[in-house]
């Protein structure tokens, strides 16, 4: 079981980066006086408390999980399942903004 969380967490979170490069590289190239006018508000300001938190955690998770090697299996799967959350969040995000700017 551990060989497979190692495997998992790795791959998981290499497939984020992958994503995170490839998400920013329309936003890079080009036109950006769209992005320049793009804000985000809220009513509440505890809308953004969620993303900190998840991407805190991530950052976390990935410096713990390094540091030890990859060899605590509870440690691997959180790590699996933030990596797996942020993803979710991170693409209806990038939804979003995109049919904003389009």
């Amino acid at each position: 079981m551990l060989k497979a969380s190692q495997i998992a967490a790795k791959v998981i979170v290499r497939l984020f980066f992958i994503l995170l490069l490839i998400a920013l590289f329309p936003f890079m190239q080009g036109d950006n006086s769209k992005l320049s006018s793009l804000y985000f508000t809220t009513t509440h300001k505890w809308v953004f408390a969620f993303p900190i938190i998840l991407i805190g955690a991530f950052i976390t998770l990935l410096v713990i999980c390094t540091m030890k090697k990859y060899k605590e299996i509870d440690l691997n799967w959180l790590l699996v399942l933030n990596t797996v959350i942020l993803l979710a969040y991170g693409a209806t995000l990038y939804v979003r903004v995109w049919h904003l700017i389009k």
